[in-house]
């Protein structure tokens, strides 16, 4: 493996890892079960395999350079992190009023009803797939780890490949410890506290994509 790859390898594990609207997905739902949250986990990385493949074909190059065409995913993507923040917003004050009318046990039970694994694949899908930051990101990123003189196509496939292969490790391992965590995760307090944390900031980041500039 050559040094150059080595380095994007690192760069790659960092991007992947750092905190953001998939993480906090990922983990919303691996509260409710370890199968909600692995599959949000390979939503997410179905999202990252659209990302790379766009940035593989040149395609992700038409959509920056477009202000239309990425304001008008810049809008979508940030509506629908804004509308996974309100609901886990809602979830939270649903679970407060529920508990607070001291709620038996059944109905405890069916608050954290399973949500169906289509959806939660779709919400980790749909997390990843409308960020609008991705693009630029990869566009900016996978070109200078392509070696001068070396065909760019099957380097940038390599590269994308690294991409997905490090989301297919990372988040399905974010589900599994939040599972693994589970007892103490999910006591009421502590699962509204991180419904309501990760509503607040998906409510924030969403915020930001609708109201913001333009992201390049």
């Amino acid at each position: 493996m050559d040094a150059q790859l080595l380095a994007f390898v690192a760069v790659a594990a960092g991007m992947v890892a750092l905190p953001g609207a998939d993480f906090t997905v990922v983990v919303r739902n691996a509260l409710t079960s370890r199968r909600s949250g692995l599959a949000t986990a390979l939503g997410v990385v179905g999202g990252l395999v659209v990302h790379t493949a766009l940035a593989a074909a040149g395609l992700a190059a038409v959509l920056v350079a477009v202000p239309v065409l990425f304001r008008s995913l810049q809008l979508l993507g940030g509506a629908y992190v804004l509308y996974l923040g309100l609901s886990g917003l809602y979830a939270m004050r649903r679970r407060a009023r529920r508990a607070t009318a001291g709620a038996g046990a059944e109905e405890q039970a069916a608050i954290r009803a399973l949500p169906g694994l289509g959806r939660s694949l779709r919400q980790g899908f749909l997390t990843n797939a409308l960020n609008p930051k991705a693009p630029v990101l990869f566009l900016s990123l996978l070109p200078q780890f392509v070696p001068a003189g070396e065909p760019p196509l099957p380097r940038t496939v390599l590269l994308a490949s690294v991409v997905v292969l490090l989301g297919l490790l990372w988040f399905p391992a974010v589900a599994l410890l939040v599972d693994r965590l589970g007892r103490w995760l999910r006591r009421p307090r502590t699962t509204r506290a991180i419904e309501g944390g990760s509503g607040t900031a998906l409510t924030a980041l969403g915020l930001v994509l609708v109201t913001g500039p333009l992201l390049h």
